[in-house]
């Protein structure tokens, strides 16, 4: 290797070091390849330093905040609650550290080179990697692409220190007295339902009819509930129209059954989605298949119309999810290294950190009747599990999905607590061909929220015992 005006010749480069990215990088050094990942950013993308990670520790945060106002029910009391922000967002940040140095670690533990800057593809065999200073050369032989996606801005709501996306909201200094959100899918749902949770009055809009449009209606109304306890105010079928902006705080003008109507903030959140970044990285250069959302077209090994070219995680269709990044990164890497090896997405879950958590995954019933499956829905109530009452937490339901003539299990929906830990039951029931008779054989341990996937499997044989 000759580094200078000569290019650095390299076995397969990685674009990106986030979620899919790294985890790309690690699988293709196991298989034998000599790996090189490039990220003009710190290492974890978006998923580890601004997004799902510090998020989820400040919903964390937000959760004990709540509970330690007290519980008259329960005969619990407490007075003079206070919350330190700042200590809240010290302890977060060093959690992202953590992580962050230990994907470094990871990543030098399996002997990949790592090199900062930002890539601009020349052919379908070479790079120029810049930085502030310098610009170097790279050819490869075989390259994942793994940039991520950026949070979309509304024209008439362009960002600003009182105008914020995700990042933003996870980086104030101050607890808000009051905050709009645009926009009720996950991410709006999540932070919302956290700055709640210290207090904040938050007022969600949404634009269409109701929030968490990619969940059923059933799983959407146990958020609602919760989200109204909370006092939160959602307004749905509400069209965003502007903000004005003064050093304290904002006025967002909205729509409404049409009626302009305007409400005050200390800040507004947009999160109406993400965009993929996939421009002014020099894709053109190459001839590589992009649609009109900017995405990457690939096969079911993550190529693309490039044959040494791969792409993965949220510059490619599907939902915008690190665990579905990685998968694809595990997937690319393999078929890299000369495996037999294809994306198949009917195991992959969805969850949201809302308040009670929303998961799901394979087939929903109407989904599985689109899909030509005979499929019964078997449904089993929180409220009828021991843990869930003792935890005072009983709001939600699971509900399995299964083949009609043989009991294969292909889906699940949870609303309830602790539904992002219980999904991953049913997605290896999934991934293994399980059927119900096979889950309701599986002892599960008295008290547990777990007991309720096997009295949903109950339920779909015909034999409930915990509810009628």
């Amino acid at each position: 290797m000759v580094v200078g005006d000569f290019p650095i010749e390299l076995d397969t480069l990685v674009v990106g070091a986030g979620p899919g990215g790294y985890v790309a990088a690690i699988r293709a050094a196991q298989t034998g390849q000599n790996v090189t990942i490039v990220d003009k950013g710190t290492l974890g993308g978006v998923c580890l330093n601004v997004g799902c990670i510090p998020s989820k520790a400040m919903i964390q945060a937000g959760h004990l905040a709540e509970n330690a106002h007290g519980n008259e029910e329960l005969g619990i009391k407490t007075e003079n609650v206070s919350v330190d922000f700042s200590k809240v967002q010290e302890w977060k940040g060093k959690v992202v550290n953590k992580l962050t140095s230990g994907v470094e670690s990871l990543l030098k533990g399996n002997k990949v080179d790592i090199v900062k800057g930002e890539v601009y593809f020349v052919d379908k065999n070479t790079v120029k990697v810049m930085d502030e200073k310098n610009s170097q050369t790279y050819t490869f032989n075989n390259c994942i692409i793994a940039t991520g996606s950026t949070p979309i801005e509304i024209p008439s709501f362009k960002f600003t220190d009182r105008v914020i996306d995700s990042t933003g909201a996870l980086a104030l200094k101050e607890i808000p007295n009051k905050m709009v959100v645009i926009g009720g899918g996950y991410i709006g749902t999540e932070l919302g339902t956290a700055y709640a949770n210290f207090g904040t009055d938050v007022t969600i809009l949404e634009g269409t009819k109701q929030i968490l449009g990619a969940f059923e209606k059933q799983m959407q109304q146990v958020v609602s509930k919760r989200l109204k306890k909370k006092g939160v105010t959602v307004t749905t079928e509400a069209m965003a129209k502007g903000v004005e902006e003064s050093k304290d705080g904002v006025t967002v003008t909205y729509e409404v059954n049409g009626k302009e109507e305007t409400v005050d903030a200390d800040y507004v959140l947009v999160t109406v989605g993400r965009r993929p970044n996939t421009a002014e990285i020099g894709l053109e250069q190459v001839g590589i298949d992009v649609d009109d959302n900017g995405l990457i077209k690939i096969d079911k090994q993550c190529r693309t119309n490039i044959d040494n070219i791969y792409a993965i995680g949220d510059i490619v269709d599907g939902p915008p999810l690190a665990h579905k990044a990685s998968y694809e990164g595990k997937v690319a890497a393999e078929v890299i290294g000369g495996e037999k090896s294809e994306i198949d997405y009917i195991g992959i879950p969805t969850v949201v950190f809302s308040d009670p958590e929303l998961a799901t995954v394979g087939y929903s019933q109407k989904e599985a009747k689109d899909a030509g499956y005979n499929a019964k829905a078997s449904k089993f109530p929180f409220a009828a599990n021991g843990r869930a009452l003792s935890l005072n937490d009983s709001d939600g339901f699971m509900k399995l999905i299964t083949r009609e003539e043989d009991g294969l299990v292909i889906g699940a929906q949870i609303a309830g607590p602790n539904a992002s830990e219980m999904i991953a039951e049913v997605g290896l029931a999934i991934e293994a061909g399980m059927t119900a008779e096979d889950i309701a054989l599986t002892i599960h341990n008295h008290p547990s929220l777990g007991e309720i996937t096997m009295e949903a499997a109950d339920v779909a044989l015909g034999m409930p015992i915990h509810t009628m």
